[in-house]
């Protein structure tokens, strides 16, 4: 870190973060229950039911139980009646569900019934629908299919929901933590009388340029101390902020001519071999291009060959509009003086406009 000087670091929020979610589970599946030869079951007295196998959702034991002459409630004379039977002991169990009856081969819906939702606990452990389908028309269907059809319950249970805490992943804080208060550190910069401690294995595993200066064969002879003398401290530091952490610095000084600051930024980053820093300064670079801008922004891409930033600047001053106004800055003229080259690219940018 820089000495006699504000680290970035301070500004950065160091407060560990604690996070919590709520969770709420919920199980579906589908049992069918088939039903053979109903003409055989038509008559054997209301209140009486025939009952499909257990199956179990979410923990609780379930069953379709079908009436054939109905359950004896709300009217259901003259109708079947079907109900969803929770065999366990259940408490508040919140379900969600549908029991419509379908022929045999599980295809062509006979009914159409819309979902119940509702709380199975104690004393009612039973749900569904006491006028399920008319007899006449089961009877119908039972002549023309042999009496055979499915009633297919989809069921859904949700749990009770439960907090759970978050932990936050710390790596990048514990190491931004160490960078800060120089622990372990191993060896140091100097820039424009600034000294920066850092980690070289860490500043080596992030850059295959500080990996080649810090452990290749042309290492650096005195690696205790390295003197950097063309890149401005802030900048290094918001470099080495990014080899910590894995994130951009946000310091309120380097919002101060933001764009001056990203241009160096960018050159640092591909100068270290940085990659993910360059393209994200590259890409922020592109989205904040402007009249007074663009021009230095245009000799940065030209000088260090950054393709995509030389375009989305090329294609900002595509309309002459625009031009004439940039013409007006002293970017501009300073883009003339260092790169002539590049006024026929913007040329055939604004003739292809045009």
């Amino acid at each position: 870190m820089a000495n006699n000087s504000t680290s970035a670091a301070n500004h950065v929020h160091n407060l560990p973060k604690t996070s919590s979610r709520c969770i709420t589970e919920s199980f579906t599946a589908t049992h069918d229950f088939e039903v053979t030869n109903y003409l055989q079951l038509d008559g054997m007295g209301v209140y009486k039911f025939v009952s499909s196998s257990t199956f179990s959702v979410a923990g609780y034991d379930w069953s379709i139980r079908f009436y054939p002459d109905g359950d004896g409630v709300g009217g259901s004379n003259g109708n079947s009646s079907a109900f969803l039977y929770c065999v366990s002991q259940a408490k508040d169990v919140r379900t969600k569900f549908t029991l419509n009856m379908l022929e045999k081969e599980g295809k062509v819906k006979v009914t159409d019934r819309g979902a119940i939702e509702c709380i199975i606990s104690s004393p009612t452990y039973d749900w569904g629908y006491s006028n399920f389908i008319e007899k006449s028309k089961l009877k119908s269907l039972s002549h023309a299919k042999g009496g055979n059809f499915v009633i297919r319950c989809v069921l859904t249970v949700t749990k009770e929901h439960r907090t759970d805490a978050v932990t936050q992943p710390n790596l990048a804080e514990h190491l931004l933590q160490m960078w800060k208060d120089t622990e372990g550190t191993d060896v140091t910069f100097s820039i424009c009388g600034q000294l920066f401690r850092a980690h070289r294995c860490l500043l080596a595993a992030r850059s295959p340029v500080f990996k080649a200066e810090l452990f290749g064969p042309m290492k650096e002879k005195a690696t205790q101390c390295i003197k950097i003398e063309d890149i401005e401290p802030q900048i290094f530091e918001a470099l080495l902020h990014f080899i910590y952490t894995d994130s951009v610095i946000d310091d309120e000084r380097f919002k101060e001519d933001k764009s001056a600051r990203l241009q160096h930024l960018l050159v640092a980053a591909d100068r270290y071999g940085v990659e993910k820093l360059r393209v994200i300064c590259e890409g922020k670079l592109c989205e904040s291009i402007d009249v007074e801008t663009v021009a230095g922004t245009l000799v940065l891409a030209e000088q260090h060959r950054f393709k995509d930033l030389q375009e989305a600047c090329l294609e900002f001053m595509a309309s002459r509009k625009v031009l004439r106004a940039v013409m007006e800055t002293d970017g501009f003229k300073h883009l003339v003086t260092t790169c002539p080259l590049l006024m026929k690219e913007i040329l055939e940018k604004v003739s292809r406009s045009d």
